[in-house]
């Protein structure tokens, strides 16, 4: 059983809105999940913590709800080609959401230009 607050209809909501916004006339599906998670890099122990998931074209997405009000995200394409934003942790899931989409925008965009 996880102490880390389950995601609320608020966050999902602003989630949703704004995968929308991203991908209009898409029905992105989103998966609530639990993960394990190492909260720092030195800890031993693997703590339960609630998960939104979802897949746009090759790339699989998640926001992982770390504490109350606090989320982390990142993005990928396979097991080993991981990518963040920058940041460890957000206070806010809308400015989570948006970074994680601006950054693989960039990336995308950069990927195309390198293969053109």
């Amino acid at each position: 059983m996880s102490s880390v607050p389950d995601f609320t209809e608020a966050e999902q909501w602003a989630v949703e809105t704004t995968l929308k916004e991203r991908w209009p006339g898409q029905n992105l599906e989103i998966q609530l999940a639990d993960v394990e998670i190492k909260m720092y890099p030195q800890d031993r122990e693997l703590t339960v913590c609630p998960a939104m998931f979802w897949e746009a074209g090759s790339t699989s997405f998640v926001i992982i709800k770390v504490a109350e009000k606090t989320y982390r995200s990142q993005f990928y394409y396979r097991g080993f080609q991981q990518y963040g934003t920058g940041k460890t942790d957000y206070d806010d899931i809308t400015d989570c959401v948006v970074t994680m989409l601006q950054v693989h925008a960039d990336k995308e965009a950069k990927d195309r230009e390198e293969s053109a």
